[in-house]
């Protein structure tokens, strides 16, 4: 049965049933012609793809901002001449477990191409189906190097690995300390315990000593990604008069912290994220002007590309008053993967599917770097960091220079000092 795609409203996401798989979202643009498995596809048949998120569960809120990504895609390829795409949408609940079932369920269901998730962890676990059953994989979002270092020949990721994104983080806040005159001499790390912090952790010990940074980071610490008190964490934090906040955390968390950090007094030089939370709309609109000031180092958008500005404004008309992020933008770029392949293999066997996207060249994207293409390994390494701010409700680019549309303001006013 076709069903609409999800509404960006909060009640209507949360009266869809956790066990259901929306299959054929005719209503957003794609068409329900279905190719017959594993064979040349017919004239204007749709390529099956089997979109996993977490649609439910801690990281409900990324994932349904996700699914926007997927919503304003249709019109989009249809513009750059791309081939019709039928979404299957499955929710991993935010379980690592699910995700893996719902992979194999989304395969015998007719799933051509899988494509999610968000979270690395979930990531690895569709991962190891995909190439089980010989289904091509295409990571939106998750960073732990490991999914890429397996030897895969059928998982293919359009996004930095945790070394990507601390060595681009060090390198744009070097950029920005430079800009401003000024930058920390210490700082904590915050970091949540799940598969994406665990690896930036390790990836820090590897990474910063190659950057000679002007702060060092002395004390680190973890916690559950699923915690409602985060009291103890900023207390511990903010005992150690370090003069910057390091994070790695999630949305649920970063509001947490910032309400804990206002709570408890504390307003740090400079609160510094390398990973999502403090860039997401409900982290801007839950907090208002306490949402002001966080640096974010990560996989984000080129805003002087003209797609960028294509999928800016697809995004406005569909989803008013919501900025686009990395969610959308990385979403939206693994679908045209998808797509771009299935138009240069002309068919939906799998092995002709994966040839070609370990094929691709697109140079009218909307992430920063040359564009996308990827390694002998199906990873992107080309791919660049941006340090976006929040300013006002809004999200600004303060470097790299050449995808700037802004300048740093520095350091993070106090928070007791605002209306």
């Amino acid at each position: 049965m076709k069903r609409k795609s999800p509404s960006n409203s909060q009640t209507k996401t949360a009266s869809v049933s956790r066990r259901t798989f929306t299959v054929g979202l005719g209503a957003a643009g794609f068409t329900a012609g279905i190719a017959p498995f594993n064979i040349v596809r017919a004239q204007g048949a749709a390529l099956k793809v089997g979109v996993l998120l977490p649609r439910s569960g801690f990281q409900a809120g990324i994932g349904q901002d996700c699914q926007r990504g997927v919503d304003i895609t249709a019109g989009l390829l249809k513009d750059m001449g791309l081939p019709n795409l039928q979404i299957m949408n499955a929710d991993t609940e935010t379980s690592v477990d699910v995700a893996r079932s719902r992979a194999e369920k989304l395969i015998g269901d007719g799933a051509q191409v899988l494509m999610g998730a968000f979270d690395s962890g979930q990531s690895s676990a569709i991962a190891q189906v995909a190439e089980q059953k010989g289904i091509p994989y295409i990571i939106n979002i998750a960073a732990a190097p490991p999914i890429t270092e397996q030897g895969y020949k059928f998982v293919f990721r359009n996004f930095p690995t945790a070394g990507m994104i601390l060595g681009g983080a060090f390198t744009a806040q070097k950029e920005i300390f430079a800009a401003v005159g000024a930058a920390p001499k210490t700082a904590v790390f915050l970091h949540v315990n799940d598969t994406f912090g665990t690896a930036m952790k390790g990836g820090i010990g590897a990474v910063m000593p190659k950057f000679d940074m002007p702060y060092k980071i002395v004390e680190t610490i973890a916690y559950d990604p699923a915690a409602r008190d985060l009291s103890v964490e900023i207390s511990k934090a903010k005992a150690t008069g370090a003069d910057s906040l390091l994070l790695v955390s999630r949305l649920n968390d970063a509001i947490l912290l910032t309400r804990e950090m206002v709570k408890q007094r504390w307003s740090p030089m400079a609160i510094m994220s390398m990973g999502p939370g403090w860039y997401e709309d409900q982290y801007l609109k839950t907090l208002g002007k306490l949402s002001d000031g966080p640096l974010s180092f990560v996989p984000w958008y080129d805003p002087n590309k003209p797609l960028s500005k294509k999928l800016e404004a697809a995004l406005a008309k569909a989803h008013p008053g919501v900025s686009l992020n990395t969610n959308h933008v990385y979403t939206f770029e693994a679908l045209l993967i998808a797509a771009d392949a299935y138009k240069r293999a002309g068919s939906a066997d799998p092995k002709a599917l994966a040839d070609a996207i370990r094929a691709t060249k697109i140079t009218d994207n909307v992430s920063p770097g040359p564009g996308i293409q990827f390694d002998a390994k199906g990873q992107n390494d080309k791919l660049k960091i941006s340090a976006i701010q929040n300013r006002g409700g809004k999200l600004v680019t303060v470097a790299p220079k050449e995808a700037a549309n802004a300048k740093a303001e520095w350091p993070l006013k106090p928070y007791d000092k605002r209306a």
